[in-house]
């Protein structure tokens, strides 16, 4: 798909199911949720984006939270959905109900994954990450114990192997997204559900219970994972995510 000039790769998981529309966080894309798409079938059709400056998708010319909202309402356009189910990780969790305070006749449900309504991120160290390595397992040593995060990032270049992101790209984007967001988040009375992971260093359990309590229509799970639930746990968080789709 290509956007005021510039390349947007989605995946389209397939199906005759509703659209559920999935939103990675900062230095993964849209493979990240093949598990839970895998899981939701029949019933939800998974459409993952990669969102600008990540997996296969062009930088953009800024990582503003203008241009990311930009982003998703163009693939929503794309795909001529009217009413489409948001679930958003992290930076994706933003970008979801922005999305839909911006566009509330285009979302009909939210699915955030531990990320809050206040932000304050600091992503600095990924700029010790190598550039290039001669081979797989040379990048694999060098980015140390990041590598197991990062898998799905990993590509083969012409010149070596790299992730599929720039470093400086993600401090850049967290810093835009840093800052206080609670009238985006209240601003929408559609159904929503909050996914805490107990052990995240990213959303305490008080500022996702204060989320829940004063947006109407919200609810909260929380299971035993850090900050990367679908990964960490993917059947608790099918699961959970399931059991909230059953009952919209």
């Amino acid at each position: 798909m290509m956007v005021d000039g510039r390349r947007l790769s989605y995946l389209d998981f397939g199906g005759r199911g509703r659209f559920l529309l999935a939103l990675h966080g900062h230095f993964s894309e849209g493979r990240t949720f093949t598990s839970l798409a895998h899981a939701l079938a029949p019933e939800w059709r998974v459409v993952a984006l990669d969102q600008r400056g990540h997996g296969f998708s062009d930088r953009g010319p800024d990582f503003s939270r203008e241009g990311y909202v930009h982003d998703v309402a163009a693939l929503i356009a794309h795909l001529g959905l009217s009413q489409v189910v948001m679930l958003g990780h992290s930076l994706g969790g933003v970008n979801a109900y922005q999305l839909a305070a911006r566009h509330p006749d285009v979302v009909s449900a939210l699915i955030i994954e531990d990320i809050g309504a206040e932000i304050d991120d600091d992503l600095s160290f990924c700029l010790a990450w190598p550039h290039r390595a001669p081979t797989r397992a040379a990048l694999v040593e060098q980015l140390g114990h990041s590598a197991r995060y990062l898998t799905d990032a990993i590509r083969e270049y012409p010149d070596g192997w790299g992730l599929t992101f720039r470093p400086q790209d993600m401090v850049t984007s967290v810093n835009q997204v840093n800052g206080d967001y609670w009238d985006d988040w209240l601003a929408t009375d559609c159904p929503a559900l909050l996914i805490h992971g107990t052990r995240s260093d990213t959303l305490t359990a008080d500022h996702a219970k204060t989320m829940t309590t004063r947006r109407p229509s919200t609810q909260l799970v929380e299971l035993a994972t850090g900050h990367t639930v679908h990964e960490t746990d993917p059947t608790g968080f099918a699961t959970t995510v399931r059991a909230f789709l059953s009952a919209l």
